[in-house]
């Protein structure tokens, strides 16, 4: 019998199973083993098993020769105490790697194509090697809308779907690409406080400085049980949590665990994750913000309103009412460029300080206002009126604070990264360019969102007017390898173009 005794191994291999085996086991040269091979993983009591991705080790520290480790995500799902008997085998190859192979190859696929490598790839039968084999294909030979439809589908059907039981339940997301730009601390507020139903489960950065869950997390917990998600949202008509301990359409957090390393953000595989996950999250009625840009991820109109069709497209399938919002995506949104520089930047805007960004607060207001338009009893442009004197009254910021509570409230420090350098302007004159992609790449030099108080905060914005050797923004870091990269960045560009 190939049996081993389990042991615990406590290594985070996020999102991938990951067992470890003694290059003495004796099954290592019997069964032909190798590294980075899928085994599989059986608890001999209860016939339980998990499919696994094996590595080699020389220390009998991490896993002796009679045993096999198991990772912190494997040991979990296995759900076996440590040193009770497992058996190992080679793995099957995932049948859907066929369907894999020919999407590589150009073609087509089928909704059941879909829903079998989802099916797969929520088993943890793929590698981070072949999702991202998938995702390439995805990226570069695209997606037909009906494919984005059927991609939709199937990460929804791998995980819990809520249902609010109420016929109007809002969201809102925005598609990214442009640092700062945390309306959504401000809008789920303001909406909430009107009595509207937006439960706000958001996502961890892919490829920016912070995702809303990042920024979130410094005010608040995000890693939400469902019962706990449930009770916040009947308490408080709101949540912002993070999607991940939800169980919503858990595929597409494996699959953003592998583009994120690879920066990779392509249309259809955008649109199929944001919309399943809304979906799953039991939206009727849904708000995108797509922000056009040179340096945004839509760079023109143009590209603007074919995302726009593909996302009514496979809304108007799915049986979600859409609204697209363009926006201003010439530059950051906000001052700040990092978690903690963002939580300063909403709570700002929240208490009414004069010191608040306008251009966050405006445009939360303007997004605010068309989610409450979908308020049968609110005539159509009324949103925006009824959105400002919320904020304005400070019931926003009362609302806030009883879903911080609600969520739990972080009373840990909340600072800045200890070490701070001004980018100052080479030359005088007005600002006339700011490269989103530059600066939200030197705040993740600069530590963001790891650590939270690192980033980039801004001191002055477009069509501003500067003197030679004054700031145009700060980065904070934390860490001194992370300090200097993020310097060095700023020195070869610092991201603003000043004529």
């Amino acid at each position: 019998m190939n049996t081993l005794l389990l042991r615990h191994i406590a290594i985070d291999t996020y999102k991938e199973n990951v067992a470890y085996l003694h290059r003495n086991c004796k099954l290592y040269r019997s069964e032909g083993f190798q590294a980075l091979s899928k085994i599989e993983v059986t608890e001999r009591q209860s016939g339980r098993s998990i499919i696994a991705l094996l590595n080699i080790v020389d220390d009998d520290d991490i896993t002796a020769p009679d045993e096999l480790g198991l990772s912190e995500q494997a040991f979990a799902q296995l759900g076996a105490p440590e040193r009770i008997p497992v058996s190992v085998a080679h793995a099957p190859v995932a049948d859907s790697l066929r369907q894999v192979h020919r999407k590589i190859a150009g073609e087509s696929l089928a909704l059941a194509d879909y829903r079998a490598i989802a099916r797969d790839i929520a088993a943890n039968r793929y590698s981070k090697i072949e999702i991202a084999a998938f995702l390439v294909a995805c990226s570069e030979l695209g997606l037909e809308r009906d494919e984005v439809l059927y991609l939709t589908r199937a990460m929804i059907e791998t995980g819990r779907r809520l249902d609010w039981g109420e016929p109007l339940v809002v969201d809102k997301h925005c598609i990214g690409g442009v640092p700062g730009n945390r309306t959504s601390m401000l809008i789920v507020p303001i909406v909430a406080a009107h009595g509207m139903l937006i439960p706000k489960t958001s996502s961890r950065a892919i490829t920016s400085p912070a995702g809303t869950a990042d920024t979130m997390e410094v005010l608040a917990e995000v890693e939400l049980s469902p019962d706990k998600l449930h009770e916040i949202v009947r308490s408080q008509r709101a949540c912002l949590g993070w999607g991940g301990t939800a169980a919503l359409a858990p595929v597409d957090d494996i699959l953003i665990s592998v583009e994120r390393p690879l920066l990779m953000d392509s249309p259809g595989q955008m649109v199929a994750s944001i919309l399943a996950k809304k979906v799953a999250a039991g939206a009727t009625h849904l708000v995108i913000d797509i922000p056009i840009g040179p340096t945004a991820k839509v760079r023109d109109r143009h590209r603007a309103l074919a995302l726009r069709k593909l996302f009514e497209f496979v809304s108007d399938q799915l049986g979600l009412v859409l609204e697209v919002v363009f926006s201003d995506g010439r530059q950051p949104v906000g001052r700040g460029i990092g978690p903690s520089l963002e939580a300063r930047d909403v709570l700002q805007v929240l208490e009414n300080d004069p010191r608040a960004p306008v251009d966050l607060r405006e445009k939360a207001l303007q997004l605010a206002g068309r989610i409450i338009e979908f308020d049968p009893d609110v005539r159509g442009g009324g949103g925006y009126a009824i959105a400002r004197d919320i904020l304005d009254s400070g019931r926003a910021l009362a609302k806030m604070e009883a879903i911080i509570d609600a969520q739990g409230r972080r009373t840990g420090p909340n600072h800045l990264g200890r070490l701070r350098h001004d980018v100052a302007a080479a030359r005088g004159g007005a600002v006339t360019a700011i490269d989103n992609l530059q600066l939200a790449h030197i705040a993740r030099l600069a530590g963001a969102p790891m650590d939270k108080g690192a980033g980039v905060d801004l001191h002055h914005k477009l069509g501003d007017t500067v003197q030679a050797g004054e700031p145009l923004y700060s980065i904070h870091a934390e860490f001194n390898a992370d300090f200097q990269f993020a310097r060095e960045s700023a020195e070869r560009d610092c991201g603003f173009t000043v004529s």
